[in-house]
């Protein structure tokens, strides 16, 4: 395993060079900063999917969702915009942007198997697309969600670099907003990792805890998380308004994409999870129905 991390890592320290490398390109052309981190981003993905066609395993790019958003927070915030710019908004936005990241690669990285082993999505897409796989993984499984979680960044902008308002009341509940959604994910995950262990049969379905309150806890609380950081970019700098297509399109991302493979895998594989999709909601926490008595 400390081999197969070694690879994941070079992989990755080549990425970080060759978007560095990138990023000084294009600022020289007085490309925005946007357009800069764009490009350097872009650039990344490409060495990920280098590694991913090399090793012939996708999985390479996992990581990848959460590494890139604190590099992008951390540029943003080395070239400010406005004179305006709050620090304590900026403190609070980084601060929790790295917890997020830091909280998720840890728990890809402990539930990572190895080189053997490639998420279950992408071996069906592989099944379904088969000479085109890598053309397929290419656009979907690494340049697509590259554009998803950067347009969920551009909130970015405002909160930490363009600001033209103090810390305030919606900057407050952006807080409780993010944090709290942080919460969620991680406690939703580490409750899915115990009933792993826990070694229940195969046809067994999680319905404690927080998954018994929706049937993808976690997704809900990721998708909360892009909507916090929302809230920050509007608080900061309201014309900036517009970055809403940033959450907007990563939760119609894991509700029309994402969601409809896990749910077709989970009803192929528990037989008693269609009754369970009737007494649980897919996303929204709500809490158990009790039973008749």
């Amino acid at each position: 395993m400390q081999k197969a991390f070694g690879f994941v890592w070079l992989a990755y320290l080549v990425a970080g060079l060759v978007a560095v490398a990138k990023g000084i390109g294009a600022e020289a052309w007085g490309w925005h900063p946007i357009a800069v981190a764009l490009a350097a981003d872009v650039a990344a993905t490409v060495v990920i999917f280098a590694a991913s066609f090399l090793f012939k395993n996708s999985s390479f790019y996992d990581p990848y969702w959460s590494v890139a958003p604190p590099i992008l927070a951390l540029y943003f915030a080395l070239r400010p915009a406005s004179e305006a710019v709050d620090g304590l908004r900026v403190t609070v936005v980084f601060g929790l942007v790295l917890v997020w990241a830091v909280r998720l690669t840890w728990n890809w990285a402990r539930g990572w198997q190895g080189l053997g082993h490639e998420d279950w999505r992408y071996l069906r897409l592989k099944e379904q697309s088969g000479r085109a796989y890598w053309l397929v993984s290419f656009a979907g499984i690494h340049l697509m969600p590259t554009l998803w979680v950067f347009a969920g960044c551009l909130s970015l902008v405002p909160a930490l670099a363009a600001a033209t308002r103090p810390f305030g009341v919606l900057d407050a509940i952006a807080t409780l907003v993010t944090a709290g959604s942080i919460w969620i994910e991680k406690r939703a995950d580490d409750e899915l990792k115990r009933f792993r262990e826990e070694k229940h049969g195969p046809h067994a379905i999680l319905q404690t805890g927080l998954w018994a309150w929706s049937r993808h806890p976690n997704y809900f609380g990721e998708m909360g998380f892009w909507w916090g950081l929302w809230l920050f970019g509007v608080a900061a700098n309201p014309s900036w308004w517009w970055t809403i297509v940033g959450p907007l399109s990563i939760t119609l991302m894991f509700r029309f994409v994402s969601l409809p493979m896990v749910e077709t895998r989970m009803l192929e594989r528990r037989p008693g999870y269609a009754a369970h999709t009737k007494s649980t909601p897919l996303v929204i926490l709500r809490p158990p129905r009790r039973s008749a008595p």
